[in-house]
This record gives structure tokens, C-alpha cells and sequence, in this order.
């Protein structure tokens, strides 16, 4: 079991782990990863005694601030600490999804997704001061809501990272988000998606994927047969492109 420190960084509780002593310490890089709609602040804390990364890397899992009520949340997922970045509609995500109207889920810009970029962009502040990050040595990235985020940050913020993790993640505010392609030109960008995603699908990524190599990304793209998760093949080469851009 690793150890983890917790602490509240900006308006986000985050849990951190690895460095020197396993709570955070040292000055090595850091990566940030974003858990999905639905999962408690702790669903990805596991992955970093299974992600390989340099030996001075620290790691920072930030809850989102909203908490959502009842046991049963969509996607499948119970908790008592299920949170959300943002709201979804489920109903109405399903509805538009068996339509066949996904112009329009890439073109929505989602409610309260300003409010919570400019809470993360705080968080990422902290956590870079409060650590002591070096400029340009954090990693940003993380599952299916909390990887949109990221990208969303990405491309309007002015922090210079060292890479991006997009796990199961599609196009929102399409417009606003093909405006600000220029931010990604030569950033390294892991994307990953499962060919049968019942829930964002695969061609939606391939859309998101054309858009950010339409930037000048240097993405790797990677294709599983699988659905909606991060499965063995995604940690393997999630671990290869973490070693490569904090080395």
C-alpha cells in the first residue's frame, strides 16, 4: 500500500504520493491525473504503484468539488463519494448517443466547466508552488470527464507542460477548443480509446485525436478493444510515454 499525503491545494482536496518519501518530497516532476464522472476523488490513486516513472516523480489526484447525490450516478458506478467536474444529464447523454447526434455533444460547451478550469488551473498553481515542481515538469491528463478537463486546460492556459494523458476522452465546446489549437503544437499527448466504448464513442476520439494532430501535437494514438476503462495495454504505454517526457 503506498503512502499518501492529503491536503487542500487552491479549492481542490488532493492526495499525493511518491517522491523521495512517498508523501510528495523532493524537487522531481509531477503528474496530475483527473479521475472520471461518477468515481471518488481517490479512483486513480492506485495507478501510481503502476504506472513506471522516474524515481523522483511525485503524483497529485485532485477530487472534483461536486458531490453527487444517491448511490446510483451512471456509467454503472456506486459510492458514497461519487463527484463530478461538471454535471451530466445521463438520460439525455444516452438519448443523444443512440440519435446519433454527436455534432452536438462536441459542440455543447458544458455548465460550470469555466468555474472548474479556473479551480484546477488554481490547483495546478499550488501544487507546482507548494512542491517546489520544476517549470515545465508537470504532467496533466486523466479519465474520461477529468481527461476533457485536462484538455480544456491545455488548450486555454498559458502553463507549460510536460505532456497530456487523454484516457476515454471526446470533443466538448469544439469551437472553442479548435480556436485555441495552437497551444498543443508540439506538446506529446497520450490518447487512448476503446473501440467499443458504449458510452463515449471511439469516433468521437478519432475526432478529438484529428483535431489535436491538426494543432501539431505529438500524439500517440492508441486503439484497444475495449470499452469504456484503462486497460493493461493503456498502463503499459502510458508508463513508456511518462519515462519519456519527465525524463
Amino acid at each position: 500500500m503506498a503512502k499518501v499525503a492529503r491536503g487542500r491545494f487552491g479549492e481542490l482536496d488532493c492526495v499525493i504520493t511518491g517522491g523521495t518519501d512517498g508523501l510528495g518530497g523532493g524537487s522531481g516532476p509531477l503528474v496530475v491525473l483527473l479521475h472520471g464522472f461518477g468515481a471518488p476523488g481517490t479512483d486513480l490513486v492506485g495507478l501510481s504503484q503502476v504506472l513506471d516513472v522516474p524515481e523522483t516523480a511525485r503524483f497529485a489526484f485532485p477530487a472534483a468539488p461536486l458531490v453527487l447525490g444517491g448511490p446510483d450516478v451512471g456509467f454503472g458506478m456506486m459510492g458514497m463519494d461519487a463527484r463530478a467536474w461538471w454535471m451530466i444529464d445521463m438520460e439525455r447523454l444516452q438519448r443523444q448517443l443512440l440519435s446519433g447526434r454527436v455534432d452536438r455533444l462536441a459542440s455543447e460547451v458544458p455548465e460550470g466547466l469555466a468555474a472548474v478550469r479556473r479551480q484546477l488551473e488554481q490547483t495546478l498553481d499550488e501544487l507546482e508552488r507548494r512542491l517546489g515542481v520544476p517549470v515545465g515538469k508537470t504532467v496533466l491528463g486523466g479519465f474520461s470527464q477529468g481527461s476533457m478537463l485536462s484538455t480544456d486546460v491545455m488548450l486555454r492556459s498559458s502553463r507549460k507542460l510536460a505532456g497530456l494523458v487523454i484516457w476515454s476522452g471526446t470533443v466538448i465546446a469544439e469551437a472553442e477548443w479548435t480556436a485555441q489549437l495552437a497551444a498543443c503544437h508540439g506538446l506529446p499527448i497520450l490518447q487512448s480509446h476503446g473501440v467499443m466504448d458504449p458510452i463515449l464513442p471511439f469516433e468521437q476520439a478519432e475526432r478529438l485525436r484529428d483535431h489535436l494532430q491538426q494543432g501539431g501535437a505529438r500524439l500517440d494514438f492508441v486503439a484497444f478493444r475495449g470499452a469504456h476503462e484503462i486497460p493493461d495495454l493503456v498502463l503499459r504505454k502510458t508508463s513508456a510515454f511518462l519515462s519519456s517526457v519527465l525524463a
